[in-house]
């Protein structure tokens, strides 16, 4: 008898443990088995909101689960970006973050460490901004328009969407290594910028491809940001071309999970975000937005976000760039 129960013993031992090791592998490959929620903080209608709403239907297709979008917007994609760092790190909450969540920290206070608090999981698209003057504007390139502001100190003025946006980063970045005199004028958005652009009351400005795609022929470009030229833009250099650096960053829309996610998961959201991205619809929506596709390992995203964050605190404080500007 004995003998029996000590057999009966180590098959029920051997059977808990198989469970207790498969357990984590079941956890993983249920995963989703709930609804999730993706996170814009940003209002409804930009490019941010249109790609997280493509990816939301998509990931529903490829999961057979709800994934729904939650727009937060508020205090420069703070609110939803604290939303989405404070939530459980469970794969169910995702953020639709831009490249402004790691130009933020040297600018303002945070409630929290946008390279520590999230996972990073894919890029989605990359779009280049362009440095663009009126159609009437006697300068034909880069080194013309400066000639042109060192000789009439205090009348050209550069046009942004925004203190703190990338086009103001650059607008700067632009008066320091040229030494100019250039004055920012802000606006609220892109779409406003692009309205006074058009309207001949700025004398340049910094806009993204995607807000300058179908005003192209009311501008003239003199140069791109990036180390490549733009397919739409092949006779405009870039300005590392024209001998100015720190140009090389490029705007971004990726997807973050909050910190401590779990390595399966983040993997998960990983394999099948790049395979909706090589989809032919996908392409052609993204690139139809005058956006390049995206793509790549969660690492590669992850060194992309550290190394842009420190490209940007340098020239904000080089620059001297503060909010109130």
């Amino acid at each position: 008898m004995t003998i029996f129960r000590s057999r009966r013993a180590l098959v029920a031992a051997a059977a808990l443990s198989a469970l207790t090791m498969a357990a984590p592998v079941w956890a993983q490959s249920a995963f989703p088995s709930q609804p999730i929620k993706v996170i814009v903080p940003y209002p409804a209608g930009g490019a941010t909101d249109a790609l997280a709403r493509m990816m939301a239907q998509k990931l529903g297709e490829a999961w057979n689960t709800s994934v729904l979008v939650e727009n937060k917007p508020g205090a420069g994609g703070t609110i939803g970006n604290n939303a989405v760092a404070k939530a459980a790190p469970d794969g169910y909450t995702i953020l639709m973050a831009i490249t402004a969540i790691i130009q933020q920290p040297p600018l303002m206070s945070l409630p929290y460490d946008p390279l520590k608090d999230f996972a990073p999981v894919v890029q989605i698209a990359k779009s280049p901004s362009m440095f663009v003057v009126p159609p009437s504007s006697p300068a034909n390139n880069l080194k013309d328009f400066i000639a042109l502001v060192k000789a009439n100190p205090g009348k050209y003025n550069y046009g942004t969407y925004g203190a703190g946006t990338s086009s103001h980063i650059q607008g700067s970045l632009l008066n320091l290594q040229g030494k100019l005199d250039m004055v920012h004028v802000p606006f609220q958005g892109a779409a406003p910028l692009v309205n006074n652009m058009v309207g001949g009351q700025l004398t340049s400005a910094f806009i993204d491809s995607a807000s300058a795609r179908a005003h192209l022929k009311s501008f003239k470009p003199l140069a791109v940001t990036g180390t490549q030229r733009m397919a739409a833009l092949p006779d405009v250099p870039t300005f590392k071309e024209l001998g100015f650096h720190s140009y090389e960053p490029l705007g971004w829309f990726g997807m973050l999970l909050p910190a401590n996610t779990p390595a399966a998961i983040v993997a998960k959201y990983s394999d099948e975000a790049n395979r909706i991205l090589r989809q032919p619809d996908v392409v052609a929506r993204i690139e139809g937005f005058g956006l390049g596709v995206g793509g790549g390992k969660p690492e590669e995203f992850a060194q992309v976000m550290k190394s842009d964050a420190q490209v940007y605190a340098t020239i904000i404080k080089e620059a001297n760039i503060k909010l109130n500007q």
